[in-house]
C-alpha cells in the first residue's frame, strides 16, 4: 500500500470506465477533496453499456469473506440514502435463500452464522415462513430459508447518476463517448490517457473498465487476471399473480432495457436464490426475471466484443441462446409452479468479470506508479470498493483489511491467460455451490510441486493446494499409527478434508520426529549496504544483532495494522534471509527498498523441511560435523552447513513447539535432504507430517497466522504480538500510530479459547457470543491432539477475553460452549523447544 505522491486538490485523476464502480469511486474521490477528476467511458452516459447497464441489482451482503461483506454492506448504507428524482436508488426488499436439499439447508445454517460474525441480520426460516414471502414457492420442496431484511435490490444507473451528479458538483466531469486507445507514461510512472478525442495527462489513473480491464490493462503493462463470462437472464410474460404486487411502471423487458431504472417499486419480494439449481429470481413488477449459473461457461475475449454502436443492443449483451437456459426453466417451474402457465418473454446472455479466485482485483501496480485497478467488482461490492480504493489513493490505505483482492496475491504461476481461464470458469460453476474453507479445485493440478513431491506420493500424501502448491495434509503411510487412538468422533462436515491419520502424526511429532514440508512459505533474500537500515525501518523488531540471529518481526502499515509477520536471519552483515507470507510482502518490500538494497524472492529456486520432535536433535546431528547443541545452536539462531552432501541453511526455529530447525536448500539438491534426512530418522521412527497435525500443533502453542488470525485491521498489542514491538530502537513504518498503545490499552483481543465438549469441534470464522449476543468470530480452529479438545482462536471484545470467561460459538446453528483459556496451552515455559 502506497500514500497518494500529490496533493489530492491539485492531482490529475482519469478512471477509466463509468459503470457503477467508476462513478464511485468519482464520488469517493471528489467527497476526499479530489477535485481534478475525468471519468471516459466509450459509451453514452449513464448507461454506456457495460454489465452495470444490464446487472439485475441483487444485493446479498453475506459472504464467507468478511471483507466482500463489509463492501456490501457500504453499498446497501450508500445506495439507501441516494435517489434521483425522489427514485430511491436502493430497494430494501430482503433476500430470501432457500433449501431443497439437506446439504443447502445445513449450509444456510452455516450461513446464517458468518452473517452473526459480520453483524448482518438474518433469521433461518421454516418451509412455511418461506412461502409467506414468496407465494409462489411450493413449500413441499423446501426443507427451510434464510432471510436476511437488509439485503435488496440496487438500481445500478439510476445510483450512478446520483454519484455522478453529487462528484460533478465538487467538480469531476464525465465524458462518455471517449474511446480508450492507448496509456502514457514516463520513467515508471503514468502520464497519461489516450482517446480518440484527444489525450488527457494524468498523475493517478484507475481502470474501472470491468470485463475490458484486461484490455486497458495491456495498454498500460499491467496484468489483468480477468476473464469475462457470459451468465443467462430472463424475464417472463407477466403473471396474473403478481398483478398489483407492485407500485409504479408496469412496462416489462429485460434489465437491459434499463426501464427498472426509471420505474417506481418494480418489487416488493425478497430477491431470491434458488442455488441447489444455480438460479435467482427477482421481481419486474407483474413479471419474474431469472437469472442462471446452471449452464456450461461461456468465455468472452474482451478484446473482441464490439464498440457500442457496433453492438446489437449493448456491447455487455449477446444473444440468448435458450438451448442453455432450458433446463433452468424446469427448475424454475418445480419451485415456482405458477411459471408453468408462462413462458420466457426476453432472455440476453450478459457479460461479466471472474477472477481466478472469486475476488475483486484492486490496488495500484508497482510496475507503473500512479496506474491503479478496480476491477472484477460486481455492483453487490461496488460501493465498498470505491470507498476502499478511494481510501488508499488519499490515505495510503484502505480502512478495510483488503488482502484478499490485492492484485499482487497471485503468484506469477496464478497469471498465465490458460490459469486465469480454467479457474475462472470454474468458479463461475462453484458460484453458488456448497464449498468448504479447504476444499481445492481440482485443475490445473497439480502446477507447483516441492522437490519431495515423489517421496510424499510413495507415502501415500493427501494433498490440498494453496498458491498453486501441492500441500500435503497427511500421508496415508501414517495409518497404522492410527490404530487404536481415542478420538471423538466428527461431524461429516468438520470430517471433510480430515483423517485420524493427522492426529497419529501431532503425537508422532510430540514424542519422536517428523519431517514437514515449509517449501511453500515464501523466502526472500534482503541485501546490500543498506539492508540492515532498509529492514529495521520497514519492521518492528529490532534486527541490529550479529550474524547469525533469528528474529520475528511484524510488517505494520503507517496506521499501525499488521500487514505481514516475518521472521529474519541475519546470515552475514549485509545479507538477510526473511520469511515472509505472501507476494504483497515482496510487492511492499521492493516498493520501498532504497537504491543500495536488492529484493529478491528466492522460494521457487529453494526448499524447506522442518525437522521438529524432541528426537530432532539425535536425527540432525549425526549428519554435520558442527556442533547442533543447545548451547552452541540456540534458539532463534541460524547457521550455514551440511548435512551429508548437501549444503543448507539451517534456522532454529519450531512452528509447532518442539525441538528442532527449517533445513533450508536449493531446489536441485531437496531430493538429497529428504532422502539423507529419512534415512538417519529410520533408527528414530521418524514420519513424515502433514499440515493438518501442523495446523494443531501451532494452535496449541498459540502461533498466529496472518491472514487468518491478524490483518491490517489489527495492531500487534491487540493481536498478542507486542512482544515483537521495539520502539526504542528508533523509527520504523507504523511506529507513530503506537504511541501511547499497549496490550492494556486494547479495545478488543485475540483470545484462545477450549471448547467444554472433548467432542465439539468448529472450523473458523463462526460467531462468538458472550452474554448471549455475537460479539466476536472464530480466527482459526482445530482439535488439539495433545490437549485432548478442540482449541479456537477469536477476535473478542477485551471484557470477554479474560481467561476464565465463558462464551458459546455457534456452529451450523448450535451453541457450543466454550471457555477463554491462558495461552499458550502447550509448554508454556518453552522448555521443549529451549533444550
Amino acid at each position: 500500500m502506497t500514500g497518494p505522491r500529490h496533493d489530492p486538490a491539485d492531482a490529475r485523476v482519469v478512471v477509466i470506465g463509468a459503470g457503477i464502480v467508476g462513478c464511485s469511486l468519482a464520488d469517493e474521490l471528489t467527497a476526499r477533496g479530489w477535485r481534478r477528476v475525468t471519468v471516459l467511458d466509450q459509451g453514452p452516459l449513464p448507461a454506456p453499456g457495460g454489465s452495470t447497464s444490464h446487472a439485475p441489482g441483487l444485493v446479498f451482503q453475506t459472504n464467507p469473506s468478511k471483507t466482500l461483506t463489509e463492501f456490501a454492506a457500504y453499498t446497501v448504507r450508500k445506495f439507501g440514502s441516494l435517489d434521483v428524482d425522489g427514485l430511491p436508488c436502493f430497494h430494501p426488499v430482503g433476500g430470501l435463500e432457500v433449501a431443497t436439499t439437506e446439504a443447502r439447508w445445513a449450509d444456510l445454517h452455516r450461513k446464517a452464522g458468518l452473517a452473526a460474525s459480520w453483524g448482518v441480520r438474518g433469521e433461518l426460516l421454516d418451509a412455511r415462513q418461506c412461502r409467506k414471502l414468496w407465494p409462489l414457492l411450493d413449500e413441499t420442496e423446501l426443507y427451510g430459508g434464510f432471510h436476511t431484511p437488509d439485503d435488496g435490490l440496487a438500481r445500478a444507473v439510476l445510483a450512478c447518476r446520483a454519484q455522478m451528479a453529487r462528484a460533478e458538483g465538487r467538480g469531476a466531469r464525465f465524458l462518455g463517448r471517449h474511446t480508450v486507445t492507448g496509456i502514457e507514461r514516463a520513467a515508471g510512472r503514468v502520464t497519461g490517457v489516450v482517446t480518440d478525442r484527444g489525450v488527457f495527462p494524468a498523475d493517478h489513473v484507475v481502470s474501472a473498465a470491468g470485463f475490458w480491464g484486461p484490455v486497458i490493462g495491456a495498454m498500460a503493462g499491467v496484468d489483468v487476471p480477468l476473464l469475462p463470462l457470459a451468465h443467462q437472464y430472463v424475464t417472463t410474460a407477466p403473471l396474473p399473480e403478481l398483478a398489483g404486487a407492485a407500485t409504479g411502471d408496469r412496462h416489462g423487458g429485460p434489465p437491459c432495457s434499463n426501464r427498472v431504472e426509471s420505474s417506481g417499486d418494480e418489487a416488493s419480494r425478497p430477491i431470491l436464490r434458488f442455488q441447489d439449481r444455480d438460479l435467482y429470481f427477482r421481481e419486474h413488477h407483474d413479471r419474474i426475471g431469472i437469472g442462471s449459473y446452471a449452464h456450461r461457461p461461456m468465455p468472452v475475449d474482451p478484446f473482441t466484443v464490439p464498440s457500442y454502436d457496433d453492438a446489437p443492443v449493448m456491447p455487455s449483451s449477446l444473444p440468448f441462446t435458450e438451448e442453455d437456459f432450458a433446463p433452468s426453466w424446469r427448475d424454475s417451474v418445480a419451485l415456482l409452479p405458477a411459471l408453468g402457465r408462462s413462458r420466457i418473454a426476453d432472455g440476453f446472455n450478459g457479460i461479466f468479470s471472474f477472477t481466478p479466485d472469486g475476488m475483486p482485483v484492486l490496488g495500484e501496480s508497482r510496475t507503473l506508479r500512479g496506474f491503479w485497478l478496480a476491477e472484477a467488482v460486481w455492483v453487490t461490492h461496488s460501493a465498498g470498493v470505491a470507498r476502499a480504493v478511494a481510501e488508499w489513493m488519499t490515505d495510503g490505505r484502505p480502512a478495510t483489511d483488503i488482502h484478499e483482492c490485492d492484485l499482487t496475491r497471485f503468484e506469477d504461476a496464478q497469471r498465465s491467460p490458460a490459469y486465469t481461464e480454467e479457474r475462472g470458469a470454474q468458479n463461475f460453476i462453484e458460484v453458488y455451490d456448497v464449498v468448504h474453507p479447504l476444499q481445492p479445485m481440482e485443475r490445473p493440478r497439480p502446477l507447483r510441486t516441492s522437490p519431495f513431491y515423489p517421496r510424499q506420493q510413495e507415502l501415500g500424501a493427501y494433498f490440498l493446494e494453496a498458491g498453486g502448491w501441492e500441500r500435503p495434509h497427511w500421508y496415508e503411510a501414517n495409518a497404522p499409527l492410527a490404530e487404536g487412538l481415542r478420538l471423538p468422533e466428527r461431524d461429516a462436515w468438520s470430517a471433510r478434508y480430515w483423517s485420524p491419520i493427522a492426529a497419529a502424526e501431532a503425537v508422532a511429532t510430540r514424542e519422536r520426529v517428523a519431517l514437514y514440508d515449509m517449501t511453500p512459505l515464501r523466502r526472500l533474500e534482503v541485501t546490500g549496504p543498506g539492508a540492515l537500515d532498509f529492514l529495521q525501518r520497514m519492521t518492528t523488531n529490532q534486527l541490529k544483532k550479529k550474524p547469525g540471529a533469528v528474529t520475528y518481526t511484524l510488517l505494520l502499515d503507517e496506521a499501525g495494522g499488521i500487514r505481514s509477520d516475518l521472521t529474519v536471519a541475519r546470515l552475514a552483515p549485509d545479507r538477510f534471509q526473511v520469511g515472509a507470507n505472501s507476494p504483497a510482502d515482496l510487492d511492499w518490500l521492493l516498493r520501498h527498498a532504497p537504491q543500495d538494497v536488492a529484493v529478491r524472492d528466492l522460494t521457487s529456486g529453494t526448499c524447506c523441511i522442518g525437522v521438529w520432535g524432541p528426537l530432532a536433535r539425535d536425527l540432525v546431528q549425526p549428519l554435520t560435523r558442527d556442533d547442533f547443541s543447545h548451547d552452541a545452536f540456540g534458539y532463534f539462531r541460524a547457521r550455514q552447513t551440511y548435512l551429508g552432501h548437501v549444503p543448507v541453511t539451517a534456522l532454529r526455529l519450531s512452528y509447532v513447539g518442539e525441538l528442532g530447525w527449517e533445513l533450508y536448500t536449493t531446489a536441485d539438491l531437496g531430493l538429497r535432504l529428504w532422502d539423507t534426512l529419512w534415512a538417519a530418522g529410520r533408527e528414530h521412527g521418524v514420519i513424515a507430517a502433514g499440515r493438518s497435525a501442523f495446523n494443531s500443533l501451532r494452535l496449541e502453542k498459540g502461533y498466529r497466522a496472518w491472514g487468518q488470525d491478524m490483518t491490517t485491521e489489527h495492531n500487534p498489542y491487540e493481536a498478542g504480538l507486542g512482544f515483537a514491538v521495539r520502539p526504542a530502537k528508533g523509527d520504523f513504518v507504523g511506529r507513530a500510530a503506537l504511541a501511547g498503545l499497549g496490550e492494556e490499552t486494547a479495545a478488543r483481543r485475540l483470545a484462545c479459547l477450549t471448547l467444554d465438549d472433548p467432542a465439539a469441534n468448529v472450523l473458523g470464522k463462526e460467531p462468538v457470543h458472550f452474554d448471549g449476543a455475537p460479539v466476536g468470530h472464530v480466527t482459526s480452529a482445530a482439535y488439539g491432539y495433545t490437549v485432548g479438545r478442540g482449541i479456537a482462536y477469536a477476535w473478542l471484545p477485551a471484557a470477554a477475553a479474560v481467561p476464565g470467561t465463558a462464551v458459546h460459538i455457534e456452529y451450523f446453528g448450535e451453541k457450543v460452549a466454550a471457555t477463554v483459556a491462558q495461552e499458550p496451552l502447550y509448554d508454556p515455559g518453552m522448555t521443549r523447544i529451549r533444550r
